[in-house]
């Protein structure tokens, strides 16, 4: 029940008066000038509240449903009680558009039945029905941590939840991976650590991960080499008329200088070594050959990939295509890291496999010990129960040479390898490069299908028409079957090294297939890149000195390798930022982008022009090219050393203690004993004050008897001076002698 007063009731309405005064209805009484409803409606209120303390005799209760007449409202219009209690004609309207459901649920709730001062006590109040709180701003509260510093209830809630962190990521990045404001992220630093950052700034991988830490993330390991080992090998197509038996692609891998390369000339007869520059592999290779074999002639398509460890991504694209892998391991040598790489490959790819085992010839060589260390990896050979076939071959003696092109006629015959060439090619690009004259370039397996001169090509956001297509010697063609491995023009920019490709109808087609999955295809690993980029560190903050590079390559392939390569350099002293990687010639937008950040040009494989070199020499900016990587990464790493003060290790050779102070014309003269050991002129000092270090550096003068001393041994007296004047007597001096550090990265 509702008490009001009715000279208040009166005052608002002498209508309403009327009616509860005269009524016949029993839904009120009237005693002591006072009105009790029975049964009241409450359609709306909005008690005023002034202070902590509410008085309940004080708080007057109005229909805002009722409406009063104008002449009311202009009568009282400067009445400010009740402007004041009820509102102005804004407010009234603001109330009204408020949400019917807060109205709804004091309809169906019987708030009046409970007992009068209980309903009105600030705990019991909906303060809902004040104010309601806008959606946008709860999820706002909702989506960040408020106390950077009060990481209890964060850490409760995100706990259980698993991040990855393996490589140097920006704020923005690391909030969104953590759904968390970057504002967050950039209080917790400066607070917890000291570091300032803003929102587009590089973080280390190891401030990232303590920032997860942090925050109560569990950290995991990452799952991208996992991710890459998906073989992108098509399956095989159904069961057809138009089938026809396809050629295999062999994948020959291994460790460098395991004589890959040498098996491949004694397969070919060729004499590939003496082709290539350094003597080492650096680009994948594809070769064809014709075997005959129980009378019946094969076509076998070899890739030759390199062993050097930078060109990790090359051998997983080999091994992604293969039907059969040739793990080939030096007799001489063992399984070496690279080699169980490969092993890796084949494993997660359940890769067709024929170990062998080069340098037989040799007498140090020892296949049992080879294959024990084979099966501590999971590969059984068939000799230890296992079906995996291993033969040793001398490629300088030819020794077996036939009976392991033997085994993979024998091995391809079992898989049954089948193709439909009335299909439109498709496969996978195995090497692209943009040639000066020509354009885009393509390197390419063709797995299933034909590819014919005039086709549409598709891979990822780029496309073309075919302009030429020519095979591994060479020799241009105007079609290609399943498993052959071609080069073709046409692309109009150039495509990424490892993209599936495949073969469309008509332009129209092509254009829609890159609007539905358009990206920067060309652009090489953005992690990679970001981990040799300018970045916070926990140890450092920013203290790094930077060696500024603009790297320039002949194929994706290579671009890769160089970045794999600089990336293993260690960086704890000097870091590495390159402004831009890309491949193919160098260009006067590369000179001006090396003036401008001060920065080095290295290139990889590139001819570059007479007036290129001629602006080079003109603006006087670093540039080396080179052919081997091995020298490239000499270079990087001597030129990084140079960057490093150098390092000494300090020697203690002697210690003197002031006796007397003299001031001179020239600086402040210290009288010294030498109490042990020996003083030598331009020694390393510290000087201690109650055992507090005051000052280190080097000693400009030491006398002996007013005559320049070399050195003063104990126990004699000497005179000394350094960059400092605040001797005092009684301090300590600690003498050491310096020597050079061999400098590391």
């Amino acid at each position: 029940m509702i008490y009001t007063s009715l000279n208040s009731l009166m005052l608002l309405s002498p209508n309403l008066y009327d009616i509860f005064k005269f009524s016949s209805l029993n839904s009120f009484t009237y005693s002591d000038n006072m009105l009790e409803l029975t049964f009241p409606k409450l359609i709306n209120f909005r008690p005023v509240i002034t202070s902590s303390t509410i008085d309940v005799n004080h708080i007057n209760f109005v229909d805002v449903s009722m409406n009063t007449n104008s002449n009311f409202d202009r009568k009282y219009k400067n009445n400010s009680n009740i402007v004041d209690s009820f509102g102005s004609k804004k407010t009234k309207s603001r109330l009204v558009k408020k949400k019917r459901n807060n109205v709804e649920s004091i309809d169906n709730e019987d708030v009046f039945n409970k007992n009068q001062d209980d309903f009105l006590t600030q705990d019991n109040l909906n303060l809902s029905l004040l104010k309601s709180r806008k959606l946008h701003r709860i999820k706002k509260k909702n989506k960040t941590h408020s106390d950077p510093n009060d990481l209890d209830a964060f850490v409760g809630n995100h706990n259980q939840l698993n991040v990855t962190i393996d490589h140097a990521m920006t704020v923005k990045e690391l909030a969104n991976k953590l759904n968390m404001h970057e504002a967050e992220i950039i209080t917790h630093l400066f607070l917890q650590k000291g570091i300032s950052v803003t929102i587009n700034q590089l973080l280390d991988s190891s401030i990232a991960k303590d920032v997860v830490l942090s925050y109560g993330f569990n950290l995991s390991q990452s799952q991208s080499d996992n991710n890459q080992l998906e073989s992108t090998n098509l399956q095989q197509p159904l069961v057809s008329s138009n089938n026809i038996k396809r050629s295999p692609i062999i994948t020959i891998l291994g460790h460098v200088d395991h004589g890959k390369t040498t098996l491949l000339n004694s397969i070919l007869k060729t004499d590939l070594t003496e082709k290539e520059i350094g003597g080492i592999t650096q680009a994948i290779s594809a070769y064809e050959v014709e075997y005959l074999h129980n009378s019946k002639v094969y076509n076998l398509i070899f890739l030759d990939t390199p062993g050097h460890e930078s060109f990790k991504t090359m051998r997983l694209r080999g091994a992604q295509v293969t039907d059969i892998v040739l793990l080939v391991i030096a007799g001489d040598d063992g399984l070496r890291p690279q080699t169980i790489e490969s092993i890796k490959y084949i494993k997660e790819m359940s890769l067709e496999c024929i170990v062998v085992i080069t340098k037989s010839d040799k007498i140090s060589i020892n296949v049992d010990h080879i294959q024990k260390d084979l099966a501590n990896h999971g590969l059984l050979t068939e000799s230890w129960g296992g079906n995996l076939s291993l033969i040793q071959v001398s490629a300088l003696t030819s020794v077996n040479i036939d009976a392991l092109l033997s085994r993979i006629c024998i091995i391809s015959d079992s898989k049954e390898l089948v193709a439909d060439p009335s299909l439109l090619a498709s496969g996978t690009i195995l090497e692209a490069y943009l040639d000066k004259r020509q354009g885009p370039i393509a390197n390419l397996v063709v797995q299933n299908g034909t590819l014919r001169l005039g086709s549409v090509v598709v891979s990822g956001s780029v496309y073309g028409k075919v302009k030429s297509i020519k095979n591994t010697s060479g020799i241009k063609i105007i079609s290609s079957k399943p498993s052959s491995i071609v080069q073709i023009l046409g692309f109009s920019a150039v495509p990424k090294a490892g993209a599936f490709f495949q073969v469309v109808i008509n332009e129209k087609e092509a254009k829609q297939s890159i609007s539905n999955s358009f990206s920067n295809e060309t652009q090489i690993t953005d992690n990679i890149l970001k981990s040799l980029n300018s970045r916070v560190t926990l140890d450092h903050k920013n203290s790094l000195k930077q060696f500024k590079l603009i790297i320039k390559a002949d194929t994706q392939g290579s671009l890769e390798a160089i970045i794999d390569l600089l990336s293993q350099i260690s960086q704890l002293k000097v870091q590495i930022h390159i402004i831009s990687a890309n491949f193919g010639n160098v260009s006067t937008n590369d000179i001006e982008l090396a003036l401008s950040t001060d920065s080095s040009i290295l290139t990889f494989n590139i001819n570059v022009t007479s007036q290129i070199i001629a602006l080079i020499k003109k603006t006087n900016i670093t540039f080396k090219n080179f052919n081997i990587i091995y020298d490239l990464l000499e270079y990087v790493q001597n030129f990084m050393l140079s960057l490093i003060d150098p390092e000494y290790k300090k020697v203690f050779i002697g210690r003197a203690f002031v006796q007397a102070v003299f001031k001179m014309n020239k600086g402040c003269v210290a009288g010294c004993l030498v109490n042990e050991g020996k003083i030598k002129r331009f020694c390393y000092i510290h000087v201690l004050r109650n055992d507090q270090l005051v000052y280190e550096g080097f000693l400009t003068s030491l006398k002996r008897m007013k005559n320049d001393a070399h050195e003063v041994v104990a126990v004699n007296e000497c005179g000394l001076m350094a960059d400092y004047d605040l001797w005092e007597i009684s301090d300590t001096i600690d003498a050491y002698e310096l020597i050079s550090q061999e400098k590391n990265l």
